[in-house]
C-alpha cells in the first residue's frame, strides 16, 4: 500500500513537472518574435495553455481521492495540498502568458519598435527559470533553491520599475509613443506577475518542507520593541 501511494505521489510531481515545462514554453512564445515584430502562431499557445488546464483538472483531482483514500499525515498531506496550489499558480502564469501574446499583437500593429522592449526577453528569461527552480524545489524539497526563487524576483520587480522609469521618459517626451509605451508597461506587468506566481510556489515550497509559512514575510521575527540593541 505504502509503495502505491509513493507512486502516486511521484506520479503527481511528474504531472507538475510537465505542467511547468508547458508554461516555461509559453513564457518564451509569448516573447520571442516581440522584438522581431513578428507574430507568433497563437493556436498554438492556445492548444499549450489547454494542456495546462486540462493538467491542473488532474492533479487536483488526484489530489483529493488521495488525501480522501489514504488520509496522509504530516509532510504527505501538505505535499498533496501544495501540489493542488502549486498547480493553481501554474494555471496562472500561462493567462499571464496568454495576455502577453495580447498586447504583443497591439504593440505591433501600433507602429515602430521600441528601445526599452530589448529588456522583455531578458525578463522573460529570469521567469522561466524560477519557475524552473521553483518546481525543482518543489521535486527536490530544496528549501535553498526555493528562496534563491525569491531572490530572483527582486530582480524581475527591478526590471519592471526600471522600464516604467523608461517608458514613461519617453512617452512624456514624444506623445506618439504613448499607445506603444503603455504596451510595454502592460507587458512587463504581466512578466512581473508570472514571478510573483513562481515566488509563490517557492513559499509553498518552503511550507512543505519545513511547515513555515513565510508569505508576506510571516516568518521572519518581529522587530523588538524600542528598535534594536547594540
Amino acid at each position: 500500500m505504502k509503495r502505491h501511494f509513493d507512486d502516486e505521489l511521484a506520479s503527481l510531481k511528474e504531472r507538475l513537472l510537465r505542467m511547468g515545462a508547458l508554461t516555461e514554453k509559453m513564457i518564451h512564445l509569448s516573447v520571442k518574435d516581440l522584438f522581431a515584430r513578428t507574430e507568433v502562431d497563437r493556436k498554438e499557445l492556445e492548444k499549450l495553455e489547454r494542456e495546462v488546464n486540462d493538467l491542473q483538472i488532474v492533479i487536483d483531482d488526484r489530489a483529493v481521492k488521495l488525501i480522501a483514500l489514504r488520509q496522509p499525515m504530516g509532510a504527505d498531506l501538505r505535499l498533496l495540498f501544495m501540489s493542488s496550489r502549486i498547480a493553481g499558480e501554474l494555471e496562472r502564469i500561462a493567462d499571464q502568458a496568454m495576455n502577453v501574446i495580447e498586447t504583443t499583437h497591439h504593440y505591433i500593429a501600433e507602429g515602430p519598435g521600441l528601445k526599452p522592449v530589448v529588456d522583455l526577453p531578458l525578463m522573460a528569461e529570469m521567469c522561466q527559470e524560477m519557475v524552473r527552480e521553483a518546481l525543482d524545489a518543489f521535486v527536490r524539497g530544496d528549501v535553498g533553491l526555493a528562496k534563491r526563487v525569491l531572490e530572483t524576483d527582486d530582480k524581475v520587480d527591478a526590471c519592471k520599475v526600471r522600464m516604467f522609469d523608461e517608458m514613461l521618459e519617453q512617452m512624456t517626451r514624444d506623445s506618439s509613443t504613448v499607445r506603444r509605451g503603455m504596451c510595454i508597461v502592460l507587458i512587463s506587468r504581466n512578466l512581473e506577475r508570472i514571478g510573483d506566481h513562481a515566488t509563490n510556489i517557492a513559499e509553498e515550497v518552503i511550507y512543505m518542507v519545513e511547515a513555515r509559512d513565510v508569505r508576506h514575510h510571516h516568518g521572519e521575527a518581529p522587530p523588538a520593541a524600542g528598535g534594536s540593541k547594540a
